[in-house]
């Protein structure tokens, strides 16, 4: 199945113009085939989104952001992966519903937006029926947004930085800011348009807008002026996810510095306390212990290598 879309990338912000098609890779690490690299449930969402049956979560590789304390660096840069077709996607969707899954969890999906757009339809076409979530990073274009607005009914959006030059040094992204503000103006014109925020009797968000900031250490004036951001959009139209997970890695413990660190106490609670002063009505937070690896899934190949959807 041929995309015209990968002819000359410009998927993402970086509009790199790749030709995906023809084998070469673009900013995100891809060429034009599709690759995942865990298929499973996945219990550390958002309560809405994992509940206590799990969120059938596909990890995709390769990433448009290059995030210096990225915890998932084997598969956003590392292109770590197994190879599917579109109908073997729509397949894994249904297998997951089959094991009991909240919804469809499409975690950094969107540099492989046509096809997975077109798995969502066949597989809803062959009787899926679970919510679909975009998990992704905040840097899209409104255009590949736009694209997704009739298979997505979850936007689970980081939103990362205010500040362009940390967006620069950190994730190689200064225009992230400008990115963000225009993706959730667009993703919260989506949830209006569908008629809002719906939950389920069981808890689970049906349809909606949950913004996730990872606090980083040394760095809360940004993630007060994140929140401000935030607020100014959406308000209460969506729910906030305020994290305290940061938990360096290699390449932040060689460099030193606030990122070399785990968040503090006392930070997380300024940033909390900003929070609950604009007036955030549905807020998630952690509490202590979650400064650790053993977040991050093991990407093994789980679930993705099998039989393909029959036409």
């Amino acid at each position: 199945m041929r995309f015209e879309a990968y002819d000359a990338c410009t998927l993402c912000p970086r509009a790199c113009g790749a030709a995906r098609n023809a084998g070469r890779r673009g900013a995100c690490g891809a060429n034009a085939s599709l690759r995942v690299a865990r298929a499973a449930l996945h219990f550390w969402e958002e309560p809405p989104i994992s509940g206590e049956a799990g969120s059938g979560a596909i990890f995709f590789s390769g990433c448009p952001l290059k995030c210096v304390f990225c915890q998932n660096r084997e598969i956003s840069a590392g292109n770590f992966g197994h190879e599917v077709t579109v109908a073997r996607l729509a397949e894994i969707m249904l297998e997951l519903e089959a094991q009991g899954a909240l919804n469809i969890n499409l975690v950094t999906p969107l540099h492989f937006a046509p096809q997975v757009r077109e798995a969502v339809l066949m597989a809803r076409a062959a009787g899926m029926g679970l919510p679909t979530v975009c998990n992704t990073s905040g840097y899209e274009t409104v255009e590949t947004l736009r694209l997704m607005a009739d298979v997505i009914d979850v936007w689970l959006t980081d939103f990362k930085y205010t500040d362009g030059g940390l967006a620069r040094r950190l994730s190689a992204a200064g225009d992230y800011p400008e990115v963000a503000s225009a993706g959730l103006a667009e993703m919260l014109a989506q949830v209006r348009a569908a008629g809002g925020r719906a939950l389920g009797e069981d808890g689970r968000m049906l349809r909606g807008i949950i913004v996730r900031h990872l606090v980083l250490p040394g760095h809360t004036d940004d993630s007060m002026a994140v929140l401000d951001r935030v607020w100014e959009l959406g308000g209460n139209e969506v729910d906030v996810s305020v994290m305290n997970q940061y938990t360096p890695n290699d390449v932040c413990r060689r460099r030193g510095g606030d990122l070399a660190r785990a968040l503090g106490d006392d930070e997380y609670d300024i940033v909390l306390d900003h929070a609950d002063d604009l007036g955030f009505e549905c807020m998630w937070w952690q509490q202590g212990g979650t400064v650790s690896e053993s977040f991050i899934p093991r990407f093994d190949a789980t679930g993705v290598d099998g039989p393909e959807l029959s036409a």
